[in-house]
């Protein structure tokens, strides 16, 4: 603890004297000293070797009571206690669980009574370590203190190696959570804070996270030995013994090369969210320096992706081989521990009870009968040869209290065993691996969960639909989160038609996602009751009204009439879409009226009818396939209606062309959805109409002509169920019909298409006859017998239609 001032970077030797060795003295959970430092033997009298393995207590002896009323006033704040103190002797019996300091004067051999200042703190973590003791001679301190100097207990509590006038502060807190990752630098900065002012030595910052000791044990820093050495030599003077002890001196740079370690370990883990790679980056930063082999092991939730495993590992647990690296030849483990390999591991084992503790375990040298027990695991492989001998240290991998993993480390025979001091560096070790894995893995869940909403949300539309050829592309943004509001939709409509639709919600994320759930459902809904384009966006706008006010949403929606070859369109705020003519392979983005965003409100929609040929191709896309940052959109729509017009093999291939001439110009965040269709129209002979007068009599003559129709298009296998079901609809329309002739209509395409239109805007519905009812049965005939059936209203009344696959030829 120095109490001088530092000038020009060097320490002033009033900043060496002021230096007081301490006694630092380790107990473990018996109450045994397992570690007894050089200051210990100069304080207390006993040598190292006497020192270790014997109760504390007894190294300790009491020769009575510090007088009430003593010389040294200011370390009064303690109090007078009757030897050691309630306290002392409370944390060496192991009933006292927080730091604590306090005063006692002991019988030293060779020396009169010693008053002595001592501090006892709680020690947390995996070892068996559980009190460090620290003492200094009070002594010491009154011959090192100024003239009326105050000798509080802020100057002289123990720091481990962190002083009062320490220069570089700012660096250390900034370098903090380099060492302990799952710091914030504003944590390090306020431990390295409360150290620096206050004193003590942070044991514990948070209720989860631990911060493994280390302590100076009483060791000058080595650039002030080097200086003090020099100094010495130069002026003749003798050196302290603390100054010349080499095997603190090994002792500090053991430790410093632990820490040094460690913080290496943390540069080279965690470069990516990638979870393949972070399990890579894991294994191999600690081979070969800290182990000869490293076997990664992890939960198969999170080997899947899945959400945060639940409960506690037991025998039924699976664990999934994700890494093995090692030192040994090439080859030589991979066919006995394959990576990828699942298995649990049985209750004797060291990894069971790694995996259930939380712990680390630590073998100094595997046996033959243990590594019996554990080749016993791997059916008709050997692998004894592999792991006996050896030591092996198994660590889990933790990230909120919870085991999603562990790591096997192995060294060869020939070289030193894994010590207690291995373990705690270990524990360091998959502590900050477990927060880098737990940070991939989220990312990796999240990812997942946002794909697959994303995917859930955006429909399976099947590349053949009535007189046209669909094409689709979905790309994610490339923003963390991935989930847009971006979306395409194809709608079977009556009349062999199909409602093609692209739609962008303004805003990335899960609420824009959401959005584009609810849009996208009631343009379906509304797209099946055949509102016209333009009354369809009127009513999307005044849904998204009533939602809230943040709700803005750019749509396109046409309705292809592959009879009459023509696109009926309306447009709400988004990019025209380009028409490619099959004719001459020009392309040309279509003028629209834009209209304004879905969720605007008050705005009216227009609608307009192209005429279309058969091969030509519509191209409907969102804005972020052709806008970039910092470019205009024209360059960007330029590029689209050329690359929609570069000649394709299939409609997929179209796409790609697309989506390659437009994704490689950088700057594309925003999510894409792409529709191409491919506008192949029905041929006039694949399609018959007939006028049936509104008498009774015609109902045979619509059976009749429905009959000779089939017959032509050589479906004579659908004659028989065609008549029943075109003769229960037309019954009905005659019957319900008010003034005009039902129309009927036969469409030969993917399947045989019948429609009933007449002029009684009420639709029917399936109703469950009964035994004596007189009517109900017709659609329920038409149900059981039909691929497909519905109902529509028209503006002029309503059409009933039905569908039967056709035979295979």
């Amino acid at each position: 603890m120095d109490r001088g001032t530092e000038r020009d970077g060097a320490v002033t030797e009033h900043a060496a004297v002021g230096r007081v060795p301490l006694a630092v003295v380790v107990v473990d959970r018996e109450g045994l000293v397992s570690h007894w430092s050089s200051g210990a033997r100069r304080l207390f009298g006993a040598v190292k070797e006497e020192a270790i393995g014997r109760p504390a207590v007894d190294l300790l002896p009491v020769s009575g009571a510090l007088p009430e009323e003593d010389d040294l006033t200011p370390y009064g704040a303690y109090g007078a206690y009757d030897g050691l103190g309630h306290d002392l002797e409370s944390s060496l019996d192991g009933r006292l669980f927080y730091p604590a300091a306090g005063r006692a004067r002991l019988t030293v051999p060779d020396r009169d009574r010693v008053d002595v200042l001592w501090w006892a703190y709680p020690l947390v973590g995996p070892g068996p370590e559980r009190l460090l003791v620290l003492g200094a001679d009070v002594g010491a301190l009154q011959q090192g203190s100024e003239p009326d100097e105050p000798t509080g207990f802020e100057r002289v509590a123990p720091a481990f190696a962190l002083h009062t006038d320490f220069p570089g502060a700012e660096e250390l807190a900034r370098r903090l959570p380099e060492i302990l990752p799952s710091m914030s630098v504003e944590e390090g900065a306020r431990i390295v804070g409360q150290v620096l002012e206050l004193g003590y030595p942070v044991l514990e910052f948070s209720q989860n996270d631990r911060v493994p000791v280390t302590p100076d044990w009483g060791v000058p820093r080595r650039v002030e030995r080097r200086a003090r050495r020099e100094r010495a030599a130069a002026e003749g003077l003798p050196l302290p013994q603390e100054y010349t002890d080499d095997g603190e001196d090994l002792e500090y740079a053991a430790v410093r090369e632990r820490l040094e370690f460690l913080n290496e370990v943390s540069g080279r883990i965690g470069t990516s969210l990638d979870l393949a790679r972070t399990i890579i980056e894991v294994s191999k930063a600690v081979v070969p320096r800290f182990t000869d082999v490293a076997g990664t092991y992890l939960r198969e939730q999170v080997v899947a992706g899945e959400g945060f495993p639940e409960g506690v590992p037991d025998t039924t647990t699976m664990w999934h081989r994700v890494a093995v690296e090692h030192t040994d030849e090439p080859g030589r483990w991979d066919d006995v521990v394959p990576v990828g390999e699942a298995m649990p591991f049985p209750a004797h084992t060291p990894f069971f009870q790694c995996m259930t503790s939380g712990e680390p375990v630590l073998v100094p040298r595997i046996s033959e009968q243990m590594g019996h027990a554990i080749a016993s695991q791997f059916e008709k492989r050997d692998i004894r040869p592999l792991i006996t001998g050896r030591s092996m240290l198994v660590v889990p991998l933790k990230a909120r209290q919870v085991v999603l993993g562990f790591m096997i480390l192995l060294r060869h025979p020939e070289r030193v065993e894994f010590n207690d001091m291995d373990r705690v560096t270990g524990a360091e070790l998959a502590a900050r691996a477990g927060l880098v894995l737990d940070n991939a893995r989220m990312y990796t869940y999240q990812e997942s969960v946002a794909e697959t909403l994303q995917d859930s949300m955006l429909p399976h539309i099947p590349p053949h639909m009535a007189g046209c050829d669909i094409a689709t592309r979905y790309l994610p943004g490339t923003l963390l989160g991935r989930v847009g509001g971006d979306w395409f939709d194809s709608v079977k409509l009556p009349g062999a038609r199909t409602a093609l639709v692209v739609g962008d919600v303004m805003g990335h994320g899960l609420n824009s996602a959401a959005m584009m759930g609810q849009l996208r459902t009631a343009v379906q809904t509304m797209a099946a009751l055949d509102l016209p384009p333009a009354q369809l966006l009127r009513n999307l706008d005044d849904l998204a009204q009533r939602l809230g006010d943040t709700y803005l949403a750019t749509c396109l929606y046409a309705v292809y009439d592959p009879i009459a070859s023509e696109l009926h369109l309306a447009n709400a705020g988004h990019i025209p879409p380009v028409l490619v003519r099959a004719e001459d392979g020009r392309s040309e983005l279509l003028d629209l009226p834009t209209g304004a965003p879905i969720g605007v409100g008050g705005v009216p929609f227009e609608a307009v009818r192209v005429r279309v040929e058969p091969g030509d191709r519509i191209v409907m896309c969102t804005d972020g396939l052709v806008e970039v940052r910092g470019e205009d959109i024209g360059v960007g729509l330029a590029t689209l209606c050329e690359s929609a017009a570069h000649p394709a093999a299939s409609m997929d291939d179209a796409c790609d062309t697309i989506i390659r001439a437009l994704n490689t110009r950088g700057g594309r965040k925003d999510d894409v959805a792409l529709l191409m269709a491919r506008l192949n129209g029905i041929e006039p002979d694949d399609v018959a109409e007939w006028r049936i007068d509104l008498d009774p009599r015609q109902i045979g003559r619509a059976r009749a002509v429905v009959r000779e129709q089939l017959h032509e298009w050589g479906l004579s296998r659908l004659v028989h169920t065609a008549e029943l079901l075109v003769g229960e609809l037309v019954t009905n329309a005659v019957r319900h019909s008010h003034s005009r002739p039902v129309a009927l209509r036969l469409v030969r395409g993917d399947t045989l298409l019948c429609e009933v239109d007449d002029d009684d805007h009420e639709l029917p519905t399936l109703l469950n006859a009964g035994p004596g009812d007189e009517a109900g049965r017709g659609l329920r005939v038409v149900s059981t017998l039909a691929r497909e059936w519905g109902t529509s209203r028209t503006s002029a009344g309503k059409t009933v239609w039905f569908e039967l696959t056709l035979p295979r030829r």
